[in-house]
């Protein structure tokens, strides 16, 4: 690839767009952003800073200070911080701040998977290749809940698919960048598809694009 490549993944949580873009960025080479880290990362500071969540102007600041560089995963993976996560992800302001981020590193060569909610749809409406991947709900739950007993942990089923449906519900009905497919997006619904079937797919996708790129 010569020329920045992106591609550009979104979906709901739990449907596996993660576990897929890593796998799509290390097998292309290419650079990986977890968008929603941006949004845990301005969520897990003010939690830090015993601000509240809706003080917008605190939440700006927390944007503008985000290092796309130093997202720690791990710390940024609680749940409470996710849940925090998807209320400062409503602002406009914020959102606009992080998506200027996100733009800059999807344009640093040789290209990136950039995986989130409004990827295709707002951060990069020119990407190469657009994937929706989703799954149902009861789907989603199940692994969230298979995740969680993995290492140790236990959890209520109902109350896992209450909370997916909630968020679900925020990310596709705010009024800013809300959570839909593009229109030039290719459906990846992974429901009874295990990661590797959905990884071939997407190759599958991707490699074709490539072919006629190469060709022109």
């Amino acid at each position: 690839m010569t020329s920045t490549f992106t591609i550009a993944i979104d979906g709901p949580a739990g449907a596996g767009k993660g576990t897929l873009a890593r796998r799509l960025a290390d097998h292309y080479r290419l650079n990986l952003l977890d968008t929603g880290l941006t949004y845990r990362a301005v969520a897990h500071a003010l939690i830090q800073h015993a601000l509240p969540l809706d003080n917008v102007s605190a939440a700006e600041t927390a944007a503008r200070q985000v290092d796309l560089a130093k997202l720690d995963r791990a710390v940024l993976s609680a749940h409470a911080v996710g849940e925090a996560a998807s209320k400062v992800a409503v602002y406009p302001t914020v959102r606009r701040i992080l998506v200027e981020k996100q733009r800059d590193f999807a344009k640093t060569p040789p290209g990136a998977v950039l995986d989130g909610r409004d990827i295709g749809t707002v951060v990069c409406p020119d990407a190469d290749i657009k994937l929706y991947v989703t799954a149902s709900a009861e789907v989603r739950a199940q692994r969230r809940l298979a995740e969680i007993e993995s290492i140790g942990g236990t959890a209520n089923f109902n109350e896992i698919l209450a909370d997916i449906m909630r968020r679900d519900e925020r990310d596709m009905g705010r009024a800013d960048s809300p959570l839909k497919p593009a229109a030039d997006a290719h459906l990846l619904d992974t429901s009874e598809m295990a990661i590797e079937a959905a990884f071939l797919a997407a190759m599958a996708i991707i490699d074709d694009v490539l072919a006629k790129r190469n060709k022109a």
